[in-house]
């Protein structure tokens, strides 16, 4: 009988161990996949914008986004993304090389740091994006720009 009672504690003790480390790496694959489709979405931004890829740039921002810069005189300024995206036309490149620097998520919100590189030039942009029913959309920009070199 004292193995029947020493036994049943032990296995409810590491049935209830495998459980935790299930769950645990669920939520690490969880995070991981969203950290990748947050990643897709700002690689859509990156790529569509210095290749020509006008479906990508439209497939990484929500319809409603703006991008938010600071205008000389100090003013705010507000570019709505349909104007932004037509500024790039289908299959021609530009000089513009883009990198994550960071991504922060919590639930269906995330905030990103991009640097591009363009010319002379070096843009900072700061993403805000959501996780709606079709996937991770950029809903905002805001961005400076310096010169370089």
């Amino acid at each position: 009988m004292n193995e029947i009672k020493n036994t049943k504690p032990r296995n409810v003790r590491r049935l209830t161990l495998t459980l935790f480390a299930i769950l645990g790496m669920s939520l690490v694959t969880y995070a991981q996949s969203d950290k990748a489709a947050v990643e897709a979405t700002l690689m859509d931004y990156m790529e569509g914008t210095s290749k020509g890829q006008v479906a990508r740039i439209k497939r990484a921002f929500t319809e409603t986004a703006a991008l938010y810069s600071v205008n000389p005189d100090g003013t705010q300024k507000r570019l709505p993304i349909a104007e932004y995206i037509g500024y790039f036309k289908e299959g021609q490149a530009r000089d513009r090389v883009g990198k994550i620097v960071s991504i922060d998520i919590v639930n269906n919100a995330a905030h990103a740091k991009v640097e591009i590189i363009s010319g002379n030039t070096k843009f900072t942009d700061y993403m805000l994006l959501l996780k709606l029913k079709d996937g991770w959309k950029i809903i905002n920009k805001s961005f400076t720009r310096e010169a370089i070199r």
